[in-house]
């Protein structure tokens, strides 16, 4: 059975950063990319950051520059570091992995509030 894990989350300021973790455990064949979506209030999902498994990146127009994502291949594991942090980044951010099945976690709650 597959689980995918975020952790992380939580109350920043703006200005501040987070970083959060995500890993997916179980037996999982030929992922080909694992990233990050984010769900406010009222909105849709959307994507934020992605990285394949040969690291090629893809950043949502309102994070390049201030969020990284990254990757250890070998622990199935997926970060993303969040710098600059803005109020409008509050949301519910969710691990996505992609392999011939799609993966989701569970979801972790950032706030960005002073």
């Amino acid at each position: 059975q597959v689980q995918v894990v975020e952790s992380g989350g939580g109350l920043v300021q703006p200005g501040g950063s987070m970083r959060l973790s995500c890993t997916a455990s179980g037996i999982i064949y030929r992922i080909t990319a694992m990233g990050w979506y984010r769900q406010a209030p009222g909105k849709e999902r959307e994507l934020v950051a992605i990285m394949t498994s040969g690291g090629h990146t893809n950043y949502v127009d309102s994070v390049k520059g201030r969020f990284t994502i990254s990757r250890d291949n070998a622990k199935n594991a997926v970060y993303l570091q969040m710098n600059s942090l803005k109020p409008e980044d509050t949301a519910v951010y969710y691990c996505n992995v992609r392999s011939p099945v799609t993966y989701w976690g569970q979801g972790t709650q950032v706030t960005v509030s002073s």
